[in-house]
């Protein structure tokens, strides 16, 4: 079976001479703090996956990604096998927090997400595999 391809989105800002990386609530608690991603379409890059997911998931639209990170394979709580694609993305003039209703559609129909900034790894308890490579932001 052929793995689903996934973008991650390490959306980042600099605060007062550090990097921040933007993180959400999600509504169902059990789904907890992550950071945007989702889904490749089948004939889609992920370069352009990762903008659409981006406009999807927080609202921005003005936004560079600026770098490929890392790419791996990961299995899925479900036994999936994911390869997971993580972008840095620069953003500027954006709000501390806010909330959004993501406009991907699907299960997130109805949903509000709440986002905020963290300033470290250690600052919150991501959901398994959204922190993997947060230390190539947090050096």
């Amino acid at each position: 079976m052929e793995p689903i391809r996934k973008v991650y989105g390490y959306v980042t800002r600099i605060k007062e001479g550090k990097p921040q990386v933007l993180v959400f609530q999600h509504p169902i608690a059990e789904a907890g703090i992550q950071i945007p991603k989702g889904t490749v379409k089948p004939e889609e890059d992920t370069y352009h996956a990762i903008i659409r997911e981006i406009e999807e998931e927080t609202g921005l639209k003005n936004f560079e990604v600026e770098d490929l990170l890392a790419q791996d394979y990961w299995k899925n709580d479900d036994g999936a096998i994911h390869h997971r694609f993580f972008y840095k993305i620069n953003v500027s003039n954006v709000p501390n927090e806010w909330e959004y209703q993501p406009t991907g559609g699907e299960e997130e129909e109805g949903l509000t997400f709440r986002f905020f900034w963290i300033s470290s790894k250690e600052e919150v308890e991501l959901v398994r595999g959204h922190g993997d490579y947060l230390d190539r932001i947090f050096t």
